[in-house]
């Protein structure tokens, strides 16, 4: 079938709208039509090069839409489900999926980063000639084939706009907070950078009981709107580690999170730590680069430094749970969606996220 999608061929930060050819799903395949995609600096990060992947591609990983047809053996979705698709499919049967935890899962790293499905092969073409898909799920396009393991149905009350932030932002600061970290009520939290990942560590941080919770950004937009997600205070960075202090007897934050993805962040969140508290990098780093932390701080005050990959969730245990506290009022999603955009406006897009824009802009296709 032919379908419109953003195409990326080569790194140099742009976008085309291409129409594509898209086979039908095979064995253990589904082909899903998307409503809605999330705007996210990772896709950026192949648009510039700095995540290395097989071109030209379609970028796009935080989609949700509707179930179209499926192939062979497909057991867990069927036409017409509402699905939340999760760029960490899990097969349930290596070591990592075994031991409990999905979003390492073995089975599917190698294939979903040289851009193709199980067998080895990708579904989309452009001219006779391959097409990759980013993350297994190519979500910057009119629809999409994904394994049936990307695919989560999540219930058909919640708007698949708000839906297809839990595909990325949502799972990873929520899960960054209640599952990386494990937050505790009282707990002092500080977050650097106050954009779509770190406005839902901000509000997990509130759910989960902390206090102080105070966010760091470069901008006061997003310091502004922070604080409606439940930060109690703000800082811009240059006043950041004495604010942090001084809300925290001198101390620093027990749990700290970096959310940009910038190792000069990473190292100055590291200070503003309190001995035997933890910091957890979240923001997803360019490749090929390094953090400089101090060995010695984190020994001499028995810091703790952590990883969060996908916000260490179960995609198919928690997406379903994040849009059922989302309809009980306990998440508050709809306000992360500050603006929309058709397809062809995907340039326009990122634009306004590289400028500082608040909030999570979204794509949203045609019914």
């Amino acid at each position: 079938m032919k379908i419109q999608a953003a195409l990326l061929l080569e790194p140099n930060g742009r976008f085309v709208i291409e129409a594509l050819d898209l086979q039908e799903p095979q064995a253990g395949e589904v082909l899903v039509k998307l409503a809605a995609t999330g705007v996210c600096h990772s896709d950026w990060h192949v648009a510039t090069g700095t995540t290395k992947h097989p071109l030209p591609c379609v970028a796009g990983h935080e989609g949700a839409g509707v179930v179209v047809a499926v192939g062979r053996g497909v057991t867990r979705v069927k036409e017409g489900d509402h699905v939340v698709l999760s760029w960490t499919p899990d097969c349930g049967e290596c070591h990592y999926c075994q031991q409990g935890r999905p979003n390492l899962c073995e089975t599917f790293t190698s294939p979903i980063w040289n851009g193709v499905m199980l067998d080895g092969t990708p579904r989309l073409s452009w001219n006779g000639q391959p097409v990759y898909h980013y993350c297994g799920t190519a979500c910057f396009a009119q629809y999409t084939v994904v394994p049936q393991q990307s695919c989560v149905p999540v219930r058909r009350d919640v708007p698949l706009k708000v839906a297809s932030l839990v595909g990325c932002a949502v799972a990873t600061g929520v899960g960054a907070v209640l599952y990386t970290a494990d937050v505790r009520p009282a707990q002092s939290v500080a977050v650097y950078g106050a954009g779509g990942i770190g406005l839902n560590i901000i509000q997990a941080a509130k759910l989960a009981g902390a206090h102080p919770i105070i966010a760091v950004d470069r901008t006061d937009a997003k310091l502004k709107i922070a604080r409606q997600f439940g930060a109690t205070h703000g800082a811009l960075p240059d006043d950041a580690l004495e604010t942090i202090r001084s809300l925290t007897s001198g101390r620093g934050a027990e749990h700290v999170f970096e959310a940009v993805g910038r190792p000069s962040v990473q190292e100055v969140a590291l200070e503003a730590v309190a001995a035997g508290g933890t910091l957890t990098l979240v923001g997803l780093a360019p490749m090929n680069t390094s953090t400089n932390l101090s060995g010695a701080a984190i020994v001499r005050q028995e810091k703790t430094v952590r990883g969060s990959y996908y916000g260490t969730v179960n995609p198919r245990r928690d997406f379903p749970m994040f849009l059922d506290w989302y309809a009980e009022g306990r998440l508050a999603l709809d306000a992360l969606v500050t603006r929309e955009y058709r397809l062809e406006q995907i340039n326009e897009a990122y634009s306004a996220m590289l400028t500082g824009e608040v909030g999570r802009g979204v794509i949203i296709f045609d019914d």
